[in-house]
């Protein structure tokens, strides 16, 4: 993409991780000046864009001490994010990600560092009642992972309008894809599109699918998929329209989403393997549709998703997934 605004100076938490590796690269080609801070907890050093300025340790604490240096903006990815696991574990989520955010906003206060572009997530609106979801739909998190991080966002609007902080955050839901050598690599992972690539690589023997009986059109659940660079673009331009004193949120959705079916389907078409896939049943709390919008975000910030093709997004997946094996 090409941005118009000069050059800043910027520090990605979480930059070692899979989006923000991806919005740190893009960053880099814009022409800005990116400091990646990571614990590597989650990320990988060699996810770190060779142009960056790497340094290892927990967010708040070592942007603390770099936001001394003067920098132009923060952009903060880090964070613990597994569902399931912020249920068992739920100090492990208030401590990382909202105190963790906290601080770095009492530092970013100290040292007047101007705009924040936060990665947050539709997780905190639910199970809404309406789809595509709106910014307007009431926030009503089922997990402790999308109210902790619904709790940033209540910090964020405090401080931006206590101390003129220019903040944008972005909610989205899956994100799919890869950008050469940036990609999707968990540990632990819970994302469809990754689990069924790793049946077609022999590492899984078959996909599970939980539920054939919603009310969709091939009784599959549907949900949100965007690609990582249409998503890495979309904070380039939340952080161009940062407005002092702010604190805007936007939801950022293909407007109608992909079937659990569909993105088998594609995993078969784009990888060559049968894919065996076992249905089981539904697990509680799934909605049969959890699509976002994007009017918003269209309307003020100008971002559109251009990589919407599902096998492109598989294929870029496919090809991260198959280089990280040679």
């Amino acid at each position: 993409m090409t941005d118009q605004q000069s050059p800043l100076k910027l520090i990605v938490t979480g930059g070692a991780g899979y989006v923000g590796s991806v919005c740190a690269a893009r960053l880099i080609e814009a022409g800005h000046q990116v400091t990646v801070v990571d614990d590597l907890s989650t990320g990988h050093a060699d996810a770190v864009h060779p142009q960056a300025r790497f340094v290892e340790g927990d967010a708040a604490e070592v942007a603390a001490d770099l936001l001394g240096e003067g920098f132009d903006g923060v952009l903060h990815f880090a964070a613990k994010s597994l569902v399931g696991e912020s249920m068992t574990d739920p100090a492990k989520y208030w401590e990382g990600n909202v105190v963790t955010s906290l601080r770095l906003l009492e530092a970013m206060k100290k040292h007047g560092t101007p705009r924040l572009v936060f990665s947050s997530t539709a997780a905190t609106y639910g199970e809404p009642e309406v789809s595509p979801i709106p910014e307007t739909a009431p926030t009503q998190p089922t997990n402790t992972y999308g109210a902790s991080k619904l709790a940033i966002d209540h910090a964020i609007t405090s401080f931006a309008r206590a101390h003129g902080l220019a903040a944008v955050s972005l909610r989205y839901f899956n994100v799919a894809g890869a950008y050469g050598a940036f990609g999707e690599r968990h540990t632990t992972e819970t994302h469809l599109i990754p689990l069924v690539l790793q049946v077609a690589t022999g590492d899984r023997e078959h996909i599970s699918i939980y539920g054939d009986d919603y009310p969709t059109p091939d009784k599959t659940a549907v949900r949100d998929y965007i690609h990582v660079v249409d998503l890495a673009d979309a904070h380039l331009l939340a952080l161009r329209h940062a407005a002092a004193g702010e604190h805007r949120i936007y939801n950022l959705g293909s407007g109608t989403g992909f079937s659990v079916l569909e993105v088998v389907e594609s995993c078969r078409r784009v990888t060559g393997h049968p894919i065996p896939a076992v249905v089981a049943p539904r697990r509680a709390g799934d909605p049969s549709v959890l699509v976002a919008s994007s009017d918003k975000a269209n309307g003020e910030l100008g971002w559109t998703p251009k990589l919407t093709d599902l096998d492109g997004i598989v294929s870029d997946a496919w090809q991260f997934t198959q280089s990280r094996r040679s």
